[in-house]
């Protein structure tokens, strides 16, 4: 057996590191999980093959690069080692990661920077979108998206646009990023320099925020202004929905801007020429022009003769014949009609018009055919307590008023002749074509008998009365075919007589007439003054045929005490 020696044999000097000599033998040299350069050295459809320099190459899939890739052979890129050797010994490679590590890195110097990023909203998730930042992968909640909710994100996917990181987690992969907030500084900006610069009589471009009952709130940018319905267009607008929508951008003008409280009031209609400017020559009164009609009022109704310039038809002015009716029944919205400017004041911006003087007036037409004092007939229509309603067209009615139904009746009495629907004659008696009135008389169709009566007597005659009626307080007694009535006081001279009781239908009393109301058709009678002028007679008598004229005085004034 042979030993060598220690001269022999020496034992090598142990000058490189076990652990570096281990790991380029089987490990991955410390490259795992870091990003390197490598070599684009084959491309086929689906993948790259890069060399990193270590003992083999990797293989990465065309999508990670990107969609439509521009690669060709040679070209240097960053790649993610992912493992040293995967089963089949290769190495495993990642652009993506790569892209994502150089995203992570690039984000955490913006976030601690405070500045923005930019991204791309690619998809939806629960409670918000995902994000793209240039290969990192972050989330924006649906509350973060914009200053207001937004109905449809669609427009703003796929877009570059910027954002503000909120947090980054590294070690559990998390990003939350906010366009709101980048929305909020950017119009905070924007609304210390439109602060700034606004004036009145600005025009600016602005978009529909918000509407009411009273108007429109328009953001201009930053700062919000009021358009108030009455300035939105120089026509009637009932409603600013009926010209405005949610989102629509518009142009409007600063009519006023308190400095103090920042508030704003703005118009659209003054961004236009005021069409009240050539109205009073343009419109002529007695003209007759087209409408449509816009509104319905209890009052009447309003019509647009041009955009911005409308009338009212009042009530009063829209029918000849239909009287108490609601415009709503002579009219409808939208309707287009005919109408003649009856007065024009452009100070107060007021036309009013008339519907009814474009047609003919039938009260003029039938008074043209029936002048006064014609005999017409037609049906009673109503009965009332001031008279009767006769109908003398399809559209005119004509009125008996009471006092002239009959001569020898109170209208009260005469009236209950008649009864609706009855057909009748009557006279026009008086014609108002302006107040559309048309008077008649039943009366009048016969001589006024008792008006000649009434003629023939005067205060101080004596009659003959026939007694028709009784009652508590006196009796009523007929006269020269004339009705007339005795007070139970004027029945007779002694109190114990005036008693209507001693009298009976038919009995012939003579009187004195102690007054006449021609206008009326009344006369009074009384008994009582008749008995006092007999016996002041008879005194008188007896005074002259004795010669006793103090006595004769002395009775009349008892005679006077008495009456």
């Amino acid at each position: 057996m042979y030993f060598m020696t220690n001269t022999e044999f020496k034992i090598p000097e142990m000058t490189e590191n076990f652990e570096e000599l281990l790991n380029e033998q089987f490990g991955d040299n410390g490259i795992t999980g870091s990003v390197v350069k490598g070599t684009i050295i084959r491309l086929t459809p689906d993948f790259a093959t890069v060399d990193v320099g270590l003992k083999s190459e990797g293989r990465i899939p065309l999508r990670e690069f990107g969609q439509n890739p521009e690669l060709k052979v040679g070209d240097v890129v960053e790649v993610y080692v992912d493992r040293y050797e995967d089963k089949d010994g290769n190495i495993v490679l990642s652009r993506e990661k790569a892209r994502r590590e150089e995203a992570w890195h690039d984000l955490e110097k913006s976030l601690n920077a405070g500045e923005r990023v930019n991204g791309v909203i690619f998809g939806r998730v629960k409670g918000g979108f995902t994000v793209d930042l240039n290969g990192a992968i972050a989330f924006l909640p649906g509350s973060q998206i914009d200053i207001r909710p937004i109905r449809d994100i669609t427009p703003l996917m796929g877009v570059v646009q910027p954002f503000q990181i909120l947090k980054m987690d590294k070690i559990r992969g998390n990003i939350v990023v906010s366009r709101r907030v980048v929305l909020e500084e950017t119009r905070a900006e924007a609304r210390a320099e439109l602060i700034n610069d606004l004036k009145e009589g600005s025009v600016l471009d602005g978009v529909v925020k918000n509407i009411t009952d009273y108007g429109a709130f328009i953001d201009l940018g930053g700062v919000d202004g009021l358009l108030h319905v009455t300035d939105i267009s120089w026509r009637r607008i009932n409603h600013p929905s009926e010209v405005l929508s949610v989102g629509q951008t518009v142009k409007v003008q600063v009519i006023k801007f308190n400095e103090d409280t920042q508030r704003i009031s703005l118009g659209m209609k003054q961004l236009e020429s005021d069409p009240w400017a050539n109205v009073e020559g343009k419109y002529k009164v007695g003209e007759i022009y087209k409408g449509k009609v816009t509104n319905i009022t209890d009052y009447g109704a309003f019509v647009e003769l041009e955009d911005g310039i409308e009338g009212l038809v009042h009530v009063s002015e829209m029918s000849w014949t239909r009287k108490n009716v609601h415009p709503g029944k002579i009219v409808s919205t939208s309707q287009e009609v005919e109408v003649k400017v009856l007065e024009v004041d452009v100070d107060k911006r007021r036309i009013s018009l008339g519907i009814k003087q474009c047609t003919p007036n039938p009260w003029a037409a039938y008074i043209e055919e029936h002048p006064l004092g014609s005999v017409i007939e037609g049906k009673i229509k109503n009965i009332t307590e001031f008279g009767l309603f006769v109908g003398l067209s399809d559209e005119i009615d004509g009125m008996i008023h009471l006092s002239d139904i009959a001569w020898d009746k109170s209208g009260e009495e005469a009236v209950k002749d008649y009864t609706k629907g009855q057909e009748i004659q009557a006279k026009i008696i008086d014609v108002d074509v302006e107040k559309e009135r048309i008077s008649l008389g039943i009366k009048q169709l016969t001589e006024d008998s008792v008006s000649a009566a009434i003629s023939e007597l005067k205060k101080g005659d004596v009659v003959k009365a026939t007694v028709t009626a009784i009652d508590d307080k006196g009796i009523s007694v007929e006269v020269n075919g004339l009705s007339a009535y005795i007070k139970k006081a004027d029945l007779a001279k002694d109190k114990a007589a005036q008693n209507p009781e001693n009298f009976k239908e038919g009995d012939k009393v003579e009187a004195k007439v102690t007054s006449v109301d021609k206008k009326n058709s009344k006369v009074n009678l009384s008994i009582k003054a008749l008995e006092i002028d007999e016996e002041k007679k008879a005194l008188e008598e007896y005074s002259s045929a004795t010669g006793n004229s103090a006595l004769g005085d002395a009775l009349g004034e008892a005679l006077k005490k008495n009456a």
